[in-house]
Order: C-alpha cells, then structure tokens, then sequence
C-alpha cells in the first residue's frame, strides 16, 4: 500500500477575452468572460479543492480570470505569475509541473488553449464516468475547469498519471 499523497490539479482556462488588433498578450476580458470568471471561481469554492498555489500566466486575460475567480475563494492561494504559461507546450506545461514542491498538495493553472485542453487530455489516464468524453467533446472553452487527482510526487507528473475527477464549464 502506497503512503504517496493524493494531490490535485486545477487547470482553469482563461475566460471570454476580447478580440484585438493589438498585441495578444494584452487583450482584456470580454463582458461574458467578467462574469464566467467569479462563476468559476464560486464553482471551485464548491468543489472542496484548496489550491495551495496558482501559476498564472501574464497575460492581461489570465490574470483578470484569475483576480475575478480568486475573489470568490474561501482562502487566497500563494499566486505566481509565470511568464513560461503563456503559449507553453504540453512539454512545457508538464515541465512546469514537475518544478512544484512536494509541500504542494493542490495546485491551479490559469492559462491558455490548446495547452490547458492537450494538458488535462495528456495527464487523464483514467476519468470518472464520462467525464474524458465530454472534456473532449467540449474542446475546453473559456473558463473551464478539469480537475485531476494523482498520487505521488510533482516530479513524477507525466502523460497518464492522473485521474480526471471533475469537468466543469459555465455553459453546459
């Protein structure tokens, strides 16, 4: 019998943004995204997951998510705004992941498709019900949250490691 500790996965992806002509990195929260985003954040306060950290990538969209769902918490998260997140790989993403100390126990993600989507997809070995099949169906749109459970240490966070426990999105 393992004594490995079951840890969390909270990947969020930005809500609605605004299109531009301007640079992407500062495109701002649509009207829609302002309001899915504290119903994200009101959805993870339900959902008994207690992030003990949040990487956030630094774009203007994933940072306004993350205040607007933040606020919604019962405790507030150390965050780190990590430059790495914003068009980061699976690669890069999975390798994030396994820089996370061990004293770690739950961690969010806020950023950016396709990664946060090839994310969750890649670390679901197993799902609960059909949860795979409509994480899959969906595409991940804005503001959606998979949570993934798994046993173990951050460093050993690879494809199929993890077990999609919960999928969540605004409008479904």
């Amino acid at each position: 019998m393992s004594s490995d500790p079951t840890r969390r996965i909270v990947i969020l992806r930005h809500a609605k943004a605004e299109w531009s002509d301007g640079d992407d990195h500062d495109r701002p929260l649509a009207d829609r995204g302002r309001k899915d985003a504290p119903a994200a954040g009101r959805w993870l306060a339900g959902s008994g997951v207690t992030p003990g950290l949040a990487l956030c990538s630094t774009a203007a969209r994933t940072r306004e998510t993350w205040k607007l769902a933040v606020s919604e918490l019962p405790a507030r998260p150390r965050t780190v705004y990590e430059e790495r997140m914003y068009e980061a790989s699976l690669g890069e993403l999975i390798a994030l992941l396994n820089e996370t100390s061990d004293e770690v126990s739950d961690l969010v993600l806020i950023g950016h498709n396709p990664g946060m989507h090839a994310l969750a997809d890649a670390l679901a070995g197993e799902a609960d019900g059909d949860l795979l099949a409509r994480m899959n169906r969906s595409g991940f749109p804005t503001a959606a949250i998979a949570v993934l459970s798994f046993t173990g240490s951050w460093k050993s966070v690879e494809h199929g490691v993890g077990r999609l426990v919960a999928f969540w999105t605004p409008h479904s």
